[in-house]
């Protein structure tokens, strides 16, 4: 049976949870990448938000039928792939406590950036991007999560209080908060340069 690709995700969500592979497919198609940025950003490790996108989708699909098609399927993605990157951050607490720090300059996707290739503005502002990313993920989670899903994925602050279970009060304060600290820390770093 071929899918049409306009298919709701609540449709591809019902007919995935009835058995049907492709549906699902459709669904980690459109969602893999926004998942990807959203993670990368809470984790500040591109392979970490990587391996977590790849246990959220597993994640999603053994839950299809606890999915409530009142709610929207992006941001209950979303639940469980913050959840997985929470998971994934306690074990890699555990493992750094036992086996010593990993820094984030030993990942691969790091050392594969070679900032003499960049024009000198390029790679300003890419010193400003990975020290912001930095910033970001060393945020509490109670703090990153609703920064996160606000400021750097688009939803309103109702929407990531449905996605963490929160108050839009509640979300409200901690994104105060995150950016405030993010502000102390980075200070003139996260002006626009005067050129």
């Amino acid at each position: 049976m071929k899918l049409d690709a306009e298919a709701s995700d609540t449709t591809l969500a019902r007919l995935a949870a009835a058995g049907d592979d492709q549906a699902f497919n459709l669904l980690v198609r459109r969602h893999k990448e926004s998942l990807y940025r959203l993670l990368r950003r809470y984790t500040g490790d591109a392979d970490e938000a990587y391996e977590a996108v790849h246990e959220a989708f597993i994640a999603a699909w053994g839950a299809l039928r606890r999915y409530d098609p009142e709610r929207s399927f992006g941001a209950w993605l979303r639940t469980i792939a913050i959840n997985k990157a929470r998971d994934r951050g306690r074990r890699m607490a555990v493992r750094r406590m036992i086996f010593g720090v990993q820094s984030l300059e030993d990942s691969p996707a790091m050392e594969a950036f070679d900032p003499a290739t960049a024009a000198d503005d390029l790679v300003i502002l890419d010193q400003r991007a990975r020290r912001l990313g930095k910033a970001v993920a060393k945020l509490s989670d109670s703090l990153k999560a609703p920064l996160l899903l606000t400021a750097f994925e688009g939803y309103s602050q109702q929407e990531a209080g449905e996605i963490l279970g929160l108050s839009t009060k509640t979300i409200e304060t901690r994104v105060y908060r995150a950016r405030k600290i993010l502000a102390a820390q980075l200070g003139d770093d996260m002006r626009p340069s005067k050129g």
